[in-house]
């Protein structure tokens, strides 16, 4: 259990680091991470979460701050771009609260879900914080908060007003024999079940903030159900890597006649019943369990239809080499989803995989479509929802097009 102190001293050494002249370019121009090999000099025997004074190549000159993670090829994480400035309580605090600023318009709808802080894109680093309704999931990369973790929870919770925190880490940190800190510890306050409730644009979800995949729900398509289930109205709706039923439970909620959530996990469809009902809707939900390449495949075959095909696979790129079999997949997505889609229908195509730009994931949707021989309309595309800034090239991962088709 954490205990909240007034005063928060921080108990961590002052590296000094000298860029290589690309790093010291990739700095100025506000990167957040700079690479071993970009570094020409650092002060010996620094741990984790020490604070690194970064200096240019030529010039004796601080050209930013950032936090040591010497298990890391990013071996300095950026917390800070510029000349040399105090970085205490106050500090982070100002991060916060402009971070919070920037999502005061969602909070101001019937939504009480919100991403605090998104890492890099936030100018925290490794960092996330998830609000639903009371309770706030911190989740942590690396090792380079621990140093910080008390401060930041006051921090937080005094903007937020959260009253319960879970602490989540990172696969790496759950693998250190020395730690101190658990995965799905509840460390301040008290958490009566897992399962927390909260609304998203007046739709009621719930998260499984101890066990739940990443901090429990993914908040980044929230504005994406929310458009889904607007067009939703006496339709009949295909919900393709459903999960927990995002996209299924606002379709239902605005009253689509019939949802199918297809997912591969049972346990994830359970949890997208037990969404769904914690709403009113006169629609039916069905679930179907099974590989959606597999099932996709099996409906075409049965000539199967809908309105509404909602597409949202799971990355498929987490490493380079994976990339060329991560956009066949996407091909074969957009071409399945268009055999399943009516005429006059939407599909709708969505994708997570930050090595596959936005630019080539819509080049290659358009393809696909082509190749079917139906006509059809990109009528919208959307990014991340406001409280999911992207501050740097690859803090851009999120991305969906909405296909009308005519015929």
């Amino acid at each position: 259990m954490i205990t909240i102190i007034e005063t928060h001293p921080i108990p961590i050494k002052r590296l000094a680091a000298k860029l290589s002249p690309a790093g010291e370019r990739s700095i100025k121009n506000k990167h957040p991470w700079i690479f071993s090999d970009s570094i020409v000099k650092i002060t010996a025997g620094g741990a984790p979460g020490d604070l690194v004074i970064v200096y240019g190549y030529k010039k004796n000159k601080v050209v930013g701050i950032g936090l040591y993670d010497p298990k890391s090829p990013i071996r300095i994480k950026m917390i800070h771009h510029g000349g040399a400035i105090p970085i205490d309580i106050d500090f982070f605090r100002t991060k916060i609260q402009r971070a919070f600023s920037l999502r005061l318009p969602l909070l101001s709808t019937n939504t009480n879900s919100y991403r605090l802080i998104h890492g890099e894109n936030d100018q925290l680093p490794d960092l996330i914080a998830d609000v639903f309704d009371k309770v706030m999931v911190l989740k942590l990369y690396s090792e380079i908060w621990f140093p910080y973790q008390s401060m930041l929870i006051q921090l937080l919770i005094e903007q937020s007003k959260s009253e319960t925190v879970v602490l989540r880490l990172s696969r790496k940190l759950k693998k250190l024999a020395d730690s101190d800190y658990k995965d799905g510890e509840v460390i301040l306050g008290e958490l009566g079940i897992e399962d927390v409730v909260f609304k998203e644009h007046g739709v009621t979800f719930s998260a499984n903030v101890i066990q739940g995949h990443k901090t429990g729900f993914f908040l980044d398509h929230r504005h994406n159900r929310k458009l889904v289930g607007e067009l939703s109205q006496d339709m009949r709706v295909l919900d393709v890597f459903s999960y927990t039923g995002g996209f299924s439970v606002h379709a239902l909620v605005n009253g689509a006649k019939e949802v199918i959530s297809l997912d591969i996990s049972s346990q994830a469809l359970k949890a997208a019943e037990d969404n769904a009902k914690l709403n009113e809707f006169k629609g039916k939900h069905m679930t179907i369990v099974g590989d959606a390449f597999k099932v996709m495949k099996q409906l075409i075959s049965e000539k199967e239809q809908f309105d509404i095909v909602v597409i949202d696979p799971p990355s498929f790129a987490k490493s380079k080499k994976e990339i060329e079999l991560a956009k066949q997949k996407y091909e074969s997505l957009a071409k399945l989803g268009s055999q399943l889609t009516r005429s006059q229908g939407l599909l709708v195509l969505a994708s997570c995989s930050s090595r596959v730009g936005v630019d080539d994931f819509f080049d290659i949707n358009e393809k696909a479509l082509f190749s079917t021989n139906r006509k059809f309309k990109l009528i919208k595309s959307t990014r991340h929802d406001i409280d999911h800034p992207i501050g740097f090239e690859e803090g851009s991962y999120l991305k969906s097009g909405y296909y009308r088709f005519s015929k």
